[in-house]
């Protein structure tokens, strides 16, 4: 554990050695030979890839001083780590992806150029990447989660499907958790699958606790929420659904909804490419009601133009390039566009001929405008971390769940009070 916390201590200290130093010197006109472009990302998926490289493509044509750019694809799991290691050793990409977990320190450490804001672009897309009045990256996805459903193993429990359940105006989590126990327990395979949890990505469980009204921490980051009964009532039911209705997988048991191995799985539109030649009959809803009434969890990224690069000026053109509106409309896609003219269900159903026009509004549009963007902090891997260790005793049939709680805030209140 210490070896981890030493990690996440080095990302922050990573960023912040950025602060103290000077921007690169942009784009000298004397240097010899074109300009080379690199974007660092963590999507190794061949479609995301070649559309990047079409765009590039195009860009160069009309650039003759630019000769290469690259999409260096690096694992997610140790992305903010990977990159920053980059940055602290001088070998900063021009350009790099951004989860939005970690935008408060990129975006506070200055190791951001500014960047030029579209009038077009949804306030409420920007406001994490907005400092001083300025711009620090581009949200080029802004992905609502939804719940993606094998209608087939639903019927075969003999229960009714999430849409029906929300034409009678019965799609609720008592519901979706009633349905992913009869699956398990009538078919074998598995109920609800939360994406990329498997007791170690404990944020992911915010699409969970949001319809609490939950929250691991205050709005200004100060005061732990762990321990507040929103998050102990929440936590509460996300313990009985694994350990008494069994509608989750337990601890060490992985299964796979795309595969045709559960009944449901809570993530992002964009896995819908995974669904393409799917040999079972599925559909897309929204998150289901919870007591804090409708909800929606919304998966942010951004591209930010790195201030020690060797190229940052070049790399600002880029990127105005690779998202102007032309170029926001492909990627949809595969990732939802922060536009507001973009919004519109014609233009997403031509990006996502695999969803229909209802799924996009109610999944999708819908759940952008009202959505809350997931988790984020200063410190935030360190935070992650420390969190997770202090969660690990709930993972267990008998556990004390508020006792657990209890023992996260005091883990996490020396961070939160930094």
């Amino acid at each position: 554990m210490k070896l981890r916390l030493l990690t996440a201590a080095a990302t922050t200290a990573a960023l912040l050695m950025v602060a103290g130093c000077g921007g690169s010197d942009g784009d000298s006109p004397a240097a010899s030979g074109p300009i080379d472009l690199r974007m660092t990302i963590w999507s190794a998926n061949a479609k995301h890839t070649a559309l990047f490289d079409q765009i590039a493509t195009a860009y160069k044509k009309d650039h003759p001083e630019i000769g290469k750019i690259t999409f260096e694809s690096i694992p997610f799991d140790s992305y903010t780590t990977a990159l920053t290691t980059q940055i602290g050793g001088g070998n900063a990409p021009d350009l790099a992806w951004i989860l939005e977990s970690t935008a408060p320190d990129f975006v506070t450490s200055g190791a951001l150029e500014p960047i030029d804001k579209d009038p077009d672009l949804l306030p409420s897309a920007t406001a994490t990447w907005e400092q001083d009045g300025k711009l620090f990256a581009y949200p080029f996805s802004t992905s609502p989660l939804g719940v993606f459903v094998n209608t087939d193993l639903v019927t075969a429990a003999g229960r009714p499907t999430p849409a029906q359940q929300i034409a009678a105006g019965a799609w609720i989590w008592d519901q979706a958790v009633a349905t992913g126990a009869a699956v398990q327990a009538k078919t074998g395979k598995g109920g609800i699958v939360v994406g990329d949890f498997d007791y170690k990505g404990w944020d992911t469980l915010n699409t969970i606790w949001a319809g609490w009204g939950a929250r691991p921490w205050s709005e200004d980051g100060k005061s732990c929420g762990f321990d507040q009964q929103p998050m102990v009532d929440a936590m509460t039911f996300v313990h009985k659904t694994i350990f008494t209705d069994k509608a989750m997988p337990g601890p060490g048991r992985t299964t796979d909804f795309f595969a045709g191995d559960a009944s449901m799985v809570l993530t992002q539109i964009s896995r819908a490419a995974l669904l393409e030649k799917a040999k079972f009959k599925w559909d897309l809803v929204p998150l289901p009601k919870g007591p804090a009434g409708e909800y929606s969890v919304v998966g942010q990224a951004g591209i930010g133009v790195m201030k020690r690069g060797k190229h940052a000026d070049a790399a600002k053109k880029f990127l105005a390039y690779f998202t102007d509106q032309e170029n926001s409309a492909k990627l949809a896609q595969f990732f939802p566009p922060p536009r507001k003219s973009q919004l519109t269900t014609s233009l997403l159903a031509k990006a996502n001929p695999l969803l229909k026009p209802e799924q996009l509004q109610s999944v999708v549009i819908d759940g952008i405008e009202r959505g809350d963007l997931k988790t984020s902090h200063t410190g935030y891997a360190e935070l992650q971390q420390t969190v997770r260790a202090a969660l690990d005793p709930l993972w267990k049939p008998d556990a004390d769940v508020k006792a657990v709680l209890s023992g996260v805030c005091s883990k996490i209140n020396p961070l939160l009070s930094k």
